[in-house]
């Protein structure tokens, strides 16, 4: 079973907590076990799993990405300009797999699934794969 879900975003770098989406598309599928894929088609966005309590966290992962990868740099030589917004989407990675286990997520007390936009603020899809088994 395949999901399509589609968000905009609102800034150039954000982190969305897409967790309580990924769980009510489980509900949808009922599937008791097996995996979610989530997978994002876009090379300049990705999908990560990260605490989600402190909001602290998306903030300090966002700022020393664009410490590492700042948006101008002397040598990059892609045309369009947003050559640290593929080096972050390369960095964090385009998908994440999760276990199902009797109907429910697997997931750590303070982890959420986010969708990470590095070039926006864009419309967006994101799609979400679930397995039996």
């Amino acid at each position: 079973m395949v999901f399509e879900e589609t968000l905009k975003t609102t800034k150039r770098d954000e982190m969305i907590d897409v967790t309580s989406t990924v769980k009510s598309l489980l509900k949808k599928s009922d599937i008791q076990s097996g995996i979610v894929y989530v997978y994002c088609p876009h090379t300049t966005a990705g999908i990560t799993i990260n605490e989600n309590a402190d909001p602290d966290v998306k903030y300090d992962m966002l700022m020393r990405l664009d410490e590492i990868y700042p948006w101008e740099h002397e040598k990059y030589r892609h045309a369009e300009g947003n050559s640290a917004s593929h080096l972050k989407a390369s960095t964090v990675g385009s998908s994440q797999i999760i276990i199902i286990n009797n109907g429910e997520l697997v997931l750590g007390t303070w982890q959420g699934i986010y969708f990470c936009e590095f070039d926006g603020p864009r419309t967006r899809s994101y799609y979400l794969k679930v397995l039996n088994g």
